[in-house]
Formats: structure tokens, C-alpha cells, sequence
């Protein structure tokens, strides 16, 4: 009898330590944010806020981390297998989460930035004016990403098309590095990039700005970079989601109230991030072509998607953005997977 009540009273033990455990690993899950943002000037609203407390202030005993990524894709993925619960990503990767997810994988919190994108020429492939872009070799970021679909309807708009598409423009879908180290061997004719690899390509090697990507739209405004989140989370932390809109509303206020130390702050980033940093008119000039807002710039996620279906990026049937934005209430939260 002794053996069989301390054998009952060995399992109950056991049982209790396994139930604390993982509740307390629940109560840890929950009580953290992980988000994700790529190291670049586009993001410098996530980089500056965290850096500087603003995130870690507004989320009281949530604790944050943080996750770096090369690419907006990459961040979709990351969405889908709930490694990260929010990030800041382009509105490209996002359109196409949300729709693949059959609507119901993430939602569109608010706007971070507008524009930063350039198209830059190499200073010896006589590229003057997209007249010129036949027989050119252009490079872009990973396909499917808002730059690469903006780099392809702007060739379509001029009535050119790409060599896999019957045309006789070569588009190299690389990354933004590879971007750089082509641009200085004069492997490539020209690239449509993101700051401040635009910027270092007219700096270091004497690129030429064709145009920015803000001159084709409307009052020069386009949304470059979006916040979003995991629509399940958004769903179950609705204070966290406030408190991240604030944050980010309180670091757009102190970026604009202290540039310089917005600029000192990014360069320890990059130092931290890759060793080396770029030169303080690099930086500053790259901030020069960004607009760090909030500002509704939805009319801009539709265009893209348009734009993205058109190009075949979101299969044939037509799609339906329906529910895309967090405080849109034609989806269900009870409909979320």
C-alpha cells in the first residue's frame, strides 16, 4: 500500500511541475512581442523606437524582441509559422500573405513610410530615359516584391516587357548586395532599390537617379512600408495593437524633432548589424527621400494589388482585399485560423 500511494503521490507531483511549467511558459509567450523589420532606412521607425525605449514604454510588461530579415517574403513566412506576431514589411508581401492565407493569415495595422525607392542608371550604360532600357540588364529585389512589381509596371506602362515575357529587357532578381557588387563590376545597367543602397550606388560608385518611385503617384506619396500583424494576434492583444499605433505615432514625433540623433542612432544600428557603417551623407541623404508617416495611404495597397494581379503574381481568379486592414469589420474574428 505504502508503494502504490507514493507511486500516486510521484505522479501527482509530476503532473503538478508539468502544469506549471507550461503555464508558465504560456504566461512568457504571452507576455512577449516579437517583432520583425528589415535593416534598412525605410524601417528606421522600428529601429529608432526600440532603440530608444519608445516600444518597450508603451508595452508596459510585454516584453519585445526583435527580428531582422532580409526580405518581406521572408517575413510572411515567418507570420505564417507564428515565430514573429508583428512586422513592418512592404505592401507587396503583405497583399499576397493575406490573400494566400485565404484571407485570414494577417492584418494591416497602419502605415510606417512612403517612398525611399529609386531607379538608378550605371554611370556607362547610356541610359538616359526609358527609351533606352532595351537590351538592359535591370535588377530588383526577390520577385514578387513590391519593388520588382513596381519595376515591371512601370516597363509595362512604356510598352516593354521582359526577355521571359517575349520582351528585351533582362530583369535580375537579386538581392540587394549582389545588387551593389554588379552595379561595380558594370555587370548591371541599371537597379530600382530601396534606400540607402540607392544612395550608395549614386555616392560610391556615380550612379544616376532616374527618377524616384514617389514622382509616378499622386501627390508623390505611396505607401513603402506597412506594420502588420498576425490577424490572430491582433484578435487576442487588441491593447498591444494600440499600444504599438502609439508608439509608433511617438517616434514619428521624436525622428522629426531630432534628426541628427536619428541619424547617429541609425549608424550605430548598421555598425552593430554589419560591422561597418555608412557615411553620415549616405544617411542623411537616404532620410531625405523617405517620408516616415502614418498617413492613409490604403488607396496606394489596392493599386499595388491591382498591379501585382495583373502582372500574375496573385493566381487567376480575381482577389478580394476585403478584411485586409485591422479595423476593417468585414471579417469575423471567429473566422481567423
Amino acid at each position: 500500500m505504502k508503494i502504490k500511494l507514493l507511486f500516486v503521490l510521484f505522479v501527482i507531483m509530476n503532473l503538478v511541475v508539468l502544469y506549471i511549467l507550461i503555464n508558465n511558459n504560456a504566461d512568457t509567450k504571452k507576455n512577449q512581442l516579437v517583432l520583425a523589420y528589415l535593416p534598412n532606412v525605410s524601417h528606421i521607425l522600428p529601429i529608432i523606437g526600440t532603440s530608444i525605449n519608445i516600444f518597450s514604454n508603451h508595452m508596459n510588461d510585454i516584453e519585445i524582441k526583435t527580428k531582422l530579415f532580409e526580405s518581406g517574403p521572408q517575413v510572411i513566412e515567418s507570420l505564417f509559422s507564428k515565430s514573429i506576431d508583428v512586422a513592418y514589411v512592404g505592401p507587396s508581401p503583405s497583399i499576397n500573405g493575406f490573400i494566400t492565407s485565404d484571407k485570414y493569415g494577417i492584418k494591416i495595422i497602419s502605415n510606417a513610410a512612403s517612398g525611399g525607392i529609386s531607379f538608378i542608371s550605371h554611370p556607362e550604360s547610356n541610359i538616359s530615359s526609358i527609351s533606352d532600357l532595351a537590351e538592359k540588364r535591370i535588377a530588383v529585389q526577390q520577385i514578387g516584391n513590391t519593388q520588382d512589381i513596381s519595376l515591371r509596371t512601370y516597363l509595362h506602362e512604356n510598352e516593354l516587357k521582359p526577355v521571359e515575357k517575349g520582351g528585351s529587357v533582362y530583369i535580375l532578381n537579386i538581392s540587394n548586395s549582389d545588387v551593389y557588387t554588379l552595379f561595380s563590376k558594370n555587370e548591371i545597367d541599371a537597379a530600382w532599390v530601396s534606400e540607402p543602397w540607392a544612395t550608395m550606388l549614386i555616392q560610391d560608385l556615380h550612379g544616376v537617379r532616374l527618377l524616384q518611385e514617389h514622382d509616378l503617384w499622386p501627390e508623390k506619396k505611396f505607401s513603402s512600408v506597412l506594420l502588420i500583424a498576425r490577424a490572430d494576434y491582433s484578435y487576442n492583444n487588441e491593447s498591444s495593437i494600440q499600444n504599438l499605433i502609439n508608439s509608433n505615432m511617438e517616434t514619428i514625433n521624436w525622428i522629426n524633432a531630432h534628426p541628427n540623433k536619428t541619424k547617429l542612432i541609425f549608424d550605430e544600428f548598421l555598425y552593430d548589424f554589419m560591422g561597418h557603417s555608412l557615411t553620415s551623407e549616405i544617411i542623411s541623404t537616404s532620410l531625405s527621400n523617405i517620408l516616415i508617416s502614418m498617413d492613409d495611404l490604403n488607396s496606394s495597397i489596392y493599386v499595388f494589388a491591382e498591379r501585382a494581379y495583373e502582372l500574375g503574381y496573385l493566381g487567376r481568379q480575381k482577389y478580394d482585399l476585403t478584411g485586409i486592414f485591422y479595423w476593417d469589420l468585414g471579417i469575423a474574428s471567429v473566422m481567423i485560423r
